[in-house]
């Protein structure tokens, strides 16, 4: 049996994952209860994370620079921490501040390829983009869980989701909206041949 592999990410209309100064946090400002109990009972679920360092470094940064009132410390990302997560990473090293974190040294789509195999429940990458467009490319992502917040950062927007990427055709399995302005979309991707 093979796991599932979910790409999880948050992103803007225009397709940024994050906007780079301005007073925008994570969810743009737009998070609501819907959302924030939707998230906790999808991290509920029993899953392994996959992260590539920086992604890894960013997370353990936010959470340890944060406090509890801090979105940071939201109860959907206080569960994602403890549950098992690999990090793919030639430059890390354990232990890492993660309650069931470990390092696996090597290239991402050998290390997700064998974790696909051996793993017996889901497989879940919240963020990490590059490794993520790199999965897709070799056709080792699942499912691609996109949570479109209600904004458009032209002037603002960071790290460009999609871009480089290769091309792909999307089939909707799943819709919903939450908070009334808040899109999830969640797509089994297929790399486009082109003839």
């Amino acid at each position: 049996m093979t796991a599932t592999y979910t790409f999880d990410v948050f992103s803007s209309l225009d397709g940024f994952g994050s906007a780079s100064g301005g007073d925008w946090g994570g969810y743009w400002g737009k998070q609501g209860p819907e959302l924030l109990d939707h998230r906790l009972a999808l991290y509920g679920e029993e899953q392994r994370m996959v992260f590539g360092a920086n992604t890894y470094r960013l997370f353990a940064q936010m959470l340890a620079s944060s406090t509890e009132e801090s979105e940071v410390r939201d109860p959907w990302v206080t569960r994602m921490v403890t549950l098992p997560a690999i990090v793919v990473s030639t430059t890390l090293e354990e232990p890492l501040d993660w309650v069931d974190g470990t390092v696996v040294n090597g290239d991402a789509v050998d290390v997700v390829a064998r974790l696909k195999k051996e793993s017996d429940i889901p497989l879940r990458s919240h963020g990490s983009l590059s490794m993520n467009r790199a999965l897709m490319a070799a056709s080792l992502v699942d499912r691609v869980q996109v949570t479109v917040f209600p904004v458009i950062t032209g002037q603002n927007g960071s790290d460009a989701i999609f871009q480089g990427a290769a091309d792909f055709d999307l089939e909707l399995l799943e819709s919903r909206t939450l908070d009334g302005n808040i899109q999830e979309l969640i797509y089994r991707p297929t790399l486009h041949v082109h003839r």
